[in-house]
């Protein structure tokens, strides 16, 4: 199956039919990933990631947010590391979310979102997002209401309301030169264990593991709810979500890979170009340079 078809798969096009159980975490579309051949695709993937992000950064006309969501290890900050691994640190701006301060309690839930949206003509990753505010908060419904709303906003609307003001948000981006990519690391239940355990056995990595991953992961149902309903009721054709099934890790780069570059190609990316008295005065200037040259060499 070409990459193109692939990725096609994964993207949530009719959001109303959405079923998560519908999805497997280990589907790897019959590609034998372990294969070079598949290897070099992620590597070509890189590359013309990079050549898209240096014109980016240079039109700077669009933005590029690229939004991940998964459960406790499912592979986020590895495919942040691997399809980012060829970009100029100076064109991405990374942002984790973590709970909330009380400054950011004291505005509402997309105020610190809006404020590390990335700039013009950069790309802007969110690990974990707005999102913790309809999936988080809604399997521990205590972190609403102990948060300054008031107690009459938290009714049985609260979530259809912010499913709209997120709807809302993400079309004003979109309207305003923002291209938006939404990926959910679709890991299984016992893929997680299985990477909990490897966490605990291998001393360089156990500082990854928190003791509140244990009580999360016995909320897995909820969980899992909670991400249907956020995305069908937030996938839409100017921010799409893509379910990637995360169980093999190399392949779910694979996928997010394709997605931006494709994405992003669509944009029709340029270098500026340099025209009229502009360009006059850059051959003035390229003239007097080798003209510098010459002198220098007959000096010497």
């Amino acid at each position: 199956m070409k990459l193109t078809k692939i990725i096609k798969k994964f993207r949530i096009d009719k959001p109303d039919k959405f079923r998560l159980s519908d999805c497997d975490p280990q589907d790897t579309c019959g590609l034998d990933i372990e294969k070079a051949d598949a290897k070099a695709m992620l590597a070509s993937g890189v590359e013309r990631l990079t050549e898209l992000q240096e014109k980016l950064y240079a039109q700077n006309r669009w933005a590029v947010l690229v939004v991940f969501q998964a459960m406790d290890a499912a592979g986020k900050d590895g495919a942040i590391k691997h399809v980012m691994s060829g970009v100029d640190p100076q064109g991405v701006q990374v942002h984790a979310f973590k709970q909330p301060s009380h400054e950011e309690r004291d505005h509402d839930f997309l105020w610190r979102v809006a404020k590390a949206l990335p700039e013009r003509g950069r790309i802007g990753i969110f690990n974990r997002s707005h999102y913790e505010d309809v999936l988080v908060a809604r399997v521990h419904p205590e972190f609403v209401t102990n948060a300054q709303i008031p107690p009459s906003l938290v009714d049985k609307d609260i979530w259809k309301h912010r499913f709209q003001s997120i709807r809302d948000f993400e079309r004003h981006l979109a309207r305003n030169g923002v291209l938006i990519l939404k990926f959910f690391l679709h890991v299984s239940k016992e893929e997680q264990r299985k990477r909990f355990l490897a966490r605990l056995e291998e001393p360089g990595k156990r500082w990854k593991f928190e003791m509140g991953d244990v009580a999360e992961r016995k909320l897995w149902n909820k969980y899992m709810d909670a991400y249907e309903d956020a995305i069908r009721h937030t996938s839409r054709p100017e921010a799409p979500w893509y379910v990637v099934p995360a169980d093999n890790k190399p392949f779910a780069r694979l996928v997010i890979s394709e997605v931006i570059v494709e994405a992003m190609e669509s944009l029709k990316l340029e270098f500026p170009k340099v025209e009229g008295a502009a360009l006059k005065e850059l051959e003035k200037v390229k003239r007097a340079l080798a003209a510098e040259g010459a002198k220098r060499r007959k000096a010497t």
